[in-house]
């Protein structure tokens, strides 16, 4: 499952089973050089990416388009528990300034499923309604699927030993 539905109008949720353990995906969207080889959904690539793990850490994720087009994800970290879940918003950039227009704050949760799997789940709570509404038709569960699938795939290269 990949989409499930929320009482709030303002919250988008992503969830999926995958066949990895919890400390994987974790330092997947933890540590930049994991997460450049997976985080933007294909034919964009993460072109780069910082990431100040701790709470009021600043992150940096540069998506880059096929026509060269960049976009800026900005964020800052309000919640850390290491390999169980990451809480970050866009609300503000470093050292606690606020953005010009926040759009949402991401939950991410990681739960070990009996055989070593792991349950994630991501959660989108937006400011408003429409936010909210504007994030699903840019493909929010669409590109948090392929994203989502782009990340397997790596950890199933690393686990034949491939890089």
């Amino acid at each position: 499952m990949d989409k499930m539905q929320t009482s709030d109008p303002r919250e988008l949720v992503f969830e999926r089973t995958v066949p990895f353990p919890a400390n994987w995906l974790f330092r997947a969207w933890t540590e930049a050089p994991y997460l450049m080889q997976w985080f933007t959904p294909a034919p964009w690539k993460t072109a780069s990416a910082h990431v100040d793990l701790r709470v009021g850490g600043a992150s940096l994720i540069v998506m880059q388009g096929p026509n060269g087009e960049t976009e800026e994800n900005h964020g800052v970290f309000l919640e850390i528990v290491p390999d169980r879940k990451l809480v970050f918003t866009d609300a503000f950039r470093s050292g606690w300034n606020p953005s010009e227009k926040p759009f949402f704050t991401g939950i991410l949760t990681f739960t070990a499923t009996p055989g070593g799997g792991t349950h994630y789940v991501a959660r989108a709570r937006h400011w408003s309604a429409s936010d909210a509404e504007q994030h699903e038709a840019m493909g929010f569960h669409a590109g948090w699927g392929v994203a989502t699938d782009q990340m397997v795939a790596r950890f199933q290269r690393l686990q034949r030993g491939g890089r």
